[in-house]
């Protein structure tokens, strides 16, 4: 089963990612705890690592601090070495795409081969201009 974070306004999807399974995001999240976090879950990026993951959505103003716990995570994983993929998808799609990781922060893609971090503010920063939750599903 994989993850997929979106916005909706109404009925209507005004964007979203696929982010992959839900051990995907699980790996990511953990990267993040040892690299940014310094091995204590939430304790610079409580907003991303204290949300239940399969469930519920990040409001607007969680968005808002969002945006500022990815620049951190940004700035962490672009100093760090690269680690193996997660999953299959993810060699499969970094073949395809021609994704060939330097840092860490380029390890991590949605399956379109997008970069995570990069999606992960845009959704934010959508979410917050708007005024429109970050829906977990």
């Amino acid at each position: 089963m994989g993850l997929y974070l979106c916005i909706f306004d109404g009925d209507d999807e005004l964007e979203g990612i696929q982010v992959g399974s839900y051990d995907d995001f699980h790996f990511f999240r953990n990267t993040v705890v040892t690299v940014a976090e310094g091995g204590l879950a939430g304790s610079r990026c409580p907003t991303l690592n204290n949300h239940h993951d399969s469930d519920g959505e990040w409001s607007p103003s969680e968005c808002s601090i969002l945006i500022k716990e990815i620049e951190l995570i940004r700035v962490a994983f672009e100093l760090s070495p690269v680690v193996d993929f997660n999953s299959q998808w993810q060699s499969d799609v970094a073949r395809k795409s021609g994704i060939v990781p330097k840092t860490l922060a380029e390890c991590f893609f949605d399956v379109d081969g997008e970069p995570l971090l990069d999606r992960l503010k845009a959704l934010a920063d959508r979410g917050k201009r708007l005024g429109l939750p970050i829906l977990f599903q």
